[in-house]
């Protein structure tokens, strides 16, 4: 089964978690001090927040897959399409350790398809591939030596 994923950049992390919370009727399902995020069954989405200084605005889409299998086929899709992704193998963002794919769909709205086998103890630590004018959630910042 393949859940949506959203991740939102928000300028203030405290109140964002509150009105996402009264919204979605729970609260999130990891909190950290940068970042939060629900994996709710209704509607079916792994949903992202984060303050780690990006404008504020959704940051990027994805699509999570429970299998490495999934992943593969996702990917083998995309390529199919004419597109060109971007692979990561053991990747650590957001809090977890994750296989991905990276694209960018024709209006430049960057695309993450993953399959997460673990967690992480750090936001993150390795670079996004550059598939776009816009960094996504674990890109490092100008003056970071790590991804996140």
């Amino acid at each position: 089964m393949k859940r949506l994923h959203l991740h939102v950049a928000v300028a203030d992390l405290t109140r964002s978690i509150g009105f996402y919370s009264t919204l979605f009727g729970s609260r999130p399902t990891i909190t950290k001090s940068d970042y939060a995020k629900w994996m709710l069954d209704d509607p079916k989405v792994n949903f992202a927040i984060s303050a780690r200084g990006a404008d504020a605005g959704l940051d990027h889409v994805g699509i999570q897959v429970e299998s490495e299998a999934e992943l593969h086929e996702l990917a083998g899709r995309l390529k199919d399409a004419g597109e060109i992704t971007r692979d990561q193998d053991a990747a650590s963002c957001c809090y977890a350790r994750s296989h991905k794919s990276w694209i960018s769909d024709p209006n430049g709205l960057r695309w993450e398809t993953f399959f997460t086998f673990g967690e992480a103890t750090t936001y993150g630590e390795d670079d996004v591939p550059d598939i776009g004018p816009k960094a996504a959630c674990c890109a490092p910042k100008p003056d970071a030596k790590a991804c996140c």
